[in-house]
């Protein structure tokens, strides 16, 4: 457990937009959401330095991916 002091205005106004009645399930929703938009961004930032294969098909991958359910 950890006690931290935020601004009151910041937690009210978040509450509002997340539709949260309690801080616990706000600062949850808050560290979730942080990490998810961190991983995101660092994937973002290897677009083009990944080289894919040009003989790679999606499409056959796909569908044996589908055959499998």
């Amino acid at each position: 457990m950890s006690t931290i002091t935020i601004d009151d205005q910041l937690i009210d106004e978040a509450l509002n937009l997340a539709g949260i009645h309690n801080k616990h399930e706000l600062i949850m929703l808050a560290l979730k959401e942080f990490i998810e938009n961190r991983q995101k961004k660092e994937l973002f930032q290897l677009a083009g330095q990944i080289e894919l294969d040009k003989n790679y098909d999606y499409k056959a991958a796909r569908a044996m991916r589908h055959d499998f359910n």
